[in-house]
């Protein structure tokens, strides 16, 4: 099945330098019709806002035409961390993301991205490790009350000590057991791990709830054409799977933040032979 435009979704993180307004306008100019959402300042900080603020927030997306497919609360660094050592830390985690997935609800959004979060790395990886089961455990009670499908992303070795690869992605959605949390892959770990698309549609089947599409060379979350990803068997192995849901450009790179809209322009015509 080829895939749709539709499916395609730019994100705000590479328009860290403009307003949310900017964004908005410019995913519509360019054609995108779904967006992902980092809610993180400039743009939007949840504890900052009023519910009038997020009731604003909400028109202005439906005025832009635009669907938020994903919602990607900050959880990389500090101060959030599902799989903190201090408990204190850890407990103030688990109820910034809980507002979060409140937050992604009242955005019409049925999907919120979680990472692993990570353990020391010189303490036994087990004790970090029960931590993240016991933390996405009281996530995913929480998703299924509001309606919220939570997608667990892999990501590379030198981000986490936890979740990486196929396998632990795997071995945590079964340990946590809620209906209500999926796997994802995002294809610069995917390239990290010796992974392919293929193997995580086989492995994950319906599991398997978003893709974050990007270019890398291999490190960097860049605009196609501007890596070495091969572009062509990602997109053979997408429809040779029958996935039909969201993949977004993700871009991380620094060196699009002064002017973002050519890099995300240049990937949406990267993508458009292939649309059906």
């Amino acid at each position: 099945m080829k895939i749709q435009k539709r499916q395609i979704a730019g994100m705000n993180l590479v328009y860290k330098f403009y307003s949310f307004d900017y964004f908005l306008d410019a995913m519509e100019r360019l054609g995108y019709e779904s967006i992902e959402i980092l809610p993180n300042a400039p743009h939007f900080y949840v504890p900052d806002l009023s519910s009038g603020d997020m009731a604003a927030i909400r028109q202005k997306i439906a005025d832009h035409h635009l669907k938020v497919i994903c919602y990607t609360p900050d959880q990389c660094s500090y101060p959030v961390n599902i799989s903190y050592h201090s408990e204190v830390a850890r407990r103030r985690s688990i109820q910034s993301l809980t507002r979060q997935i409140e937050v992604c609800s009242y955005l019409g959004s049925g999907q919120m991205l979680l990472t692993s979060g990570y353990g020391y790395f010189d303490e036994p990886k087990e004790h970090a490790w029960e931590r993240m089961i016991d933390s996405l455990g009281q996530l995913s009670r929480k998703a299924e009350r509001e309606g919220v499908v939570l997608v667990l992303e892999p990501i590379r070795t030198d981000e986490t000590n936890l979740v990486t690869n196929l396998p632990t992605l795997k071995k945590a959605i079964l340990e946590v057991g809620s209906p209500n949390l999926k796997g994802m892959l995002d294809t610069s770990p995917m390239y990290y791990a010796g992974e392919s698309i293929t193997q995580y549609a086989r492995e994950l089947g319906d599991d398997l709830w978003h893709i974050h599409l990007i270019d890398g060379r291999p490190a960097g979350h860049l605009a196609w054409g501007d890596g070495i990803f091969p572009l062509e068997q990602y997109i053979r192995e997408i429809e040779e799977s029958g996935y039909e849901r969201y993949m977004t450009i993700e871009l991380t790179s620094a060196e699009y933040y002064n002017d973002p809209n050519p890099a995300m322009e240049q990937s949406m015509n990267a993508l458009r032979p292939y649309f059906g």
